[in-house]
């Protein structure tokens, strides 16, 4: 049975995966290889967004129940 997974994982590890479906054959350019050749063009607003909408969301984190708590001192 072990010798059957292994031989599955080795399977599965030794065929194409989606990069190299990914490639063309022919003249035609990939999307990431169009946006490289534009140019980046300053800075991306929709990934900055993101981020700001991200660390809007760290305001939701459940706090402490009690948010008060401070351990007694030692005597």
């Amino acid at each position: 049975m072990r010798t059957r997974w292994m031989l599955a994982i080795l399977i599965a590890a030794a065929t194409p995966g989606s990069a190299a479906l990914a490639t063309t054959g022919d003249d035609v350019a990939t999307e990431t290889q169009e946006r490289l050749r534009r140019g980046g063009g300053g800075i991306d607003w929709a990934n900055l967004i993101g981020l700001v909408g991200l660390f809007g969301l760290m305001g939701l984190r459940r706090e402490h129940a009690e948010d008060s708590y401070r351990p007694a001192p030692l005597e």
